[in-house]
């Protein structure tokens, strides 16, 4: 699995773009994205259309260790 960063934000109940940056492991960006719409939208009560991603980049390998075997 690849470590997804993903920046964006999201419309708060004071009127305003709260930003927010979140890494996910997902197998592929369209999986990071929705995991991250479902935990903002869970998280802060935000419906998907109050929710801007505006960047979803991979970490550089080195930053992915291998998956231990357990």
């Amino acid at each position: 699995m690849t470590t997804f960063t993903i920046r964006g934000a999201f419309y708060a109940r004071r009127g305003y773009w709260q930003p927010f940056q979140k890494d996910h492991d997902a197998t592929s960006d369209a999986e990071a994205r929705e995991w991250v719409l479902s935990e903002i939208g869970s998280c802060h009560h935000v419906r998907r259309g109050q929710i801007r991603v505006d960047a979803i980049t991979a970490a550089p390998a080195a930053q992915n260790p291998p998956a231990s075997g357990r």
